[in-house]
């Protein structure tokens, strides 16, 4: 029998390759060998391993996503933590986890100056954002690790959910980053497409200190 290294595995960007009945210890492994400095991400869910490798779309529109809830949170002065795709996973609930861009809002506190992420002592993300452009997202495993809101993105329309009684529920505003609509999200990362990313960021931000600017009024 031939036995090969998995680094040596090459997935192409956009593509998938799917893995069954992994242990929690050769994922552990698995993570532990691929390291932490690579373009694939790795999703568990009881014994079935994805690894995927993202498009620049998908990179891109997460990106920008982002930037917009940076933005958003600067503009309110409310302190925050992005952790991108950081690895969250639970050994007693089976999963694991890396999200396309991930935030701590109403949590960064317990969570800041910290090295390590342990979701046995540790809050999981507020906020976790995925594109769904190569691959769908499995959403019970944000349910799972207890996530607030997720938001799922795929290249056409934002879906928010947020976490009620253990599942999630689709909503048309954010509760974490209230008074932000969905609309306005997705027109600014349709314009940055067109007009540029620094743009649309000084358009948004503008909006964002007039909108400020008129409530305190």
């Amino acid at each position: 029998m031939v036995t090969l290294q998995l680094r040596q595995l090459h997935v192409p960007p956009g593509q998938r390759v799917l893995f069954d009945q992994v242990s929690w210890d050769e994922f552990e492994n698995i993570l532990v060998e691929l390291g932490e400095h690579r373009a694939s991400r790795l999703t568990y869910d009881n014994g079935i391993l994805e690894i995927m490798t993202p498009l620049p779309e998908h990179e891109d529109n997460k990106e920008i996503i982002g930037d917009l809830i940076k933005v958003f949170l600067e503009e309110l002065d409310i302190e925050f933590r992005s952790l991108g795709s950081t690895t969250f996973k639970s050994q007693m609930q089976n999963k694991g986890v890396e999200p396309d861009q991930c935030f701590y809002i109403a949590n960064e506190a317990k969570i800041r100056g910290k090295k390590w992420i342990d979701l046995t002592v540790d809050p999981p993300p507020d906020l976790v954002i995925e594109i769904e452009i190569t691959s769908p997202t499995n959403p019970s495993i944000y349910e799972a690790l207890g996530v607030p809101e997720l938001w799922q993105f795929d290249g056409d329309n934002l879906k928010i959910n947020c976490l009620k009684n253990g599942q999630y529920v689709e909503v048309y505003e954010s509760e974490i980053l209230s008074n932000i609509p969905i609309k306005i999200i997705v027109k600014y990362l349709k314009d940055s497409k067109i007009i540029g990313r620094n743009k649309v960021v000084k358009a948004f931000r503008k909006q964002l200190q007039h909108s400020i600017k008129n409530q305190s009024r």
